[in-house]
């Protein structure tokens, strides 16, 4: 009977004391849970930029730019942003606050990106964007817009002279393009090379220096025309060949510049001739102007050859005529 009674007594006791046990872990639970919260809204949490992201930001003319800005430990503060040079207010959130639609803030629930989307980029956009926290006081960073024309060059004079059977050999670069171009494409008036059927013709691009060469072999007349190379991300370009029969292949490479001034040199020393006495014509200084005038304009053409037989044929008899009554004069 005692025995029974201290059981009973025991599991009262043991009964008592979880319950106390209970409720001091409950209360230490609420005690540390509030102190755990007080302690997670410390400055430690905070909104701040992470640096990660790119501050600088080059962008084509009509492609779409993006600057992308992440905020950690938001909460239930506001994104902004913000164009700097006017301090106009463009997005709050995802809304847009601007009559400018092109302008677009992009926001994926629960991620900490924020991207400003600019459609159809102009180079009056260029300048410095802010992203701004609502906190207090505020934070924001700034973000740096280059908007450029991407323009291909082919290297080169515009006009090319190519002699028949000759390589014809055009080099392609696509100019301030933030990004290699996908694809830099050749065209023959309209009718694309790259892709030729005729024999002879090799394309060669290197998207990492965004350049593209077009070779081909044995030209002949039909391959005379306007060729253009047009990048998938910048303006074309375009050079005009002629391919010709018979010519010198200096002269083709250099173009109808280098014969010109060959020919106004030329045509100085003719002036100067004409101006002085028989005498001079045949002085040594004279004679060594002449010879190199007529050797450059070898090295270059040799259709100008004509040109100075007329020339010479022109100054001749009155030359002579002079140098005939100095004779006489002179007995």
């Amino acid at each position: 009977m005692i025995l029974t009674i201290y059981h009973q007594q025991h599991r009262i006791g043991c009964h008592i004391n979880m319950q106390l046990l209970i409720l001091i872990l409950l209360e230490m639970r609420t005690i540390y849970g509030d102190v755990s919260s007080h302690y997670w809204e410390s400055p430690y949490s905070q909104p701040y930029f992470d640096n990660s992201s790119r501050r600088e930001v080059t962008a084509i003319v009509g492609q779409a730019a993006l600057l992308q800005c992440r905020v950690r430990n938001l909460g239930d503060r506001a994104v902004s942003w913000i164009r700097k040079r006017d301090l106009h207010i463009l997005t709050v959130g995802i809304l847009t606050y601007t009559n400018d639609q092109r302008f677009q803030s992009l926001h994926t629930e629960g991620s900490d990106e924020w991207t400003l989307r600019i459609s159809s980029p102009q180079p009056r956009d260029s300048g410095t964007y802010e992203c701004q926290v609502s906190t207090e006081p505020k934070i924001s960073q700034g973000f740096r817009l280059n908007v450029v024309v991407s323009r291909a060059k082919i290297l080169g004079n515009p006009e090319l002279f190519i002699k028949s059977g000759s390589d014809i050999n055009l080099t392609c670069l696509a100019m301030q393009s933030p990004i290699p171009p996908s694809f830099i494409y050749w065209y023959k008036g309209k009718r694309l090379m790259n892709y030729s059927q005729r024999g002879g013709i090799n394309v060669i691009t290197e998207r990492t220096t965004r350049t593209s060469k077009l070779l081909i072999s044995k030209a002949t007349s039909n391959d005379s025309g306007n060729y253009t190379c047009s990048p998938s991300s910048s303006d074309s370009a375009s050079v005009v060949v002629h391919v010709i029969n018979g010519e010198h292949p200096a002269a083709m490479q250099h173009g109808n510049n280098s014969a010109s001034s060959q020919i106004q040199s030329l045509s100085k020393t003719l002036q100067q001739l004409s101006r002085n006495t028989v005498a001079a014509f045949f002085s040594l200084s004279a004679l060594y102007h002449l010879l190199h005038a007529l050797v450059q304009i070898f090295t270059t053409t040799n259709c100008y050859i004509v040109i100075v037989g007329i020339a010479l044929s022109l100054q001749w008899p009155r030359l002579t005529r002079q140098h005939a009554r100095r004779r006489i004069v002179a007995r």
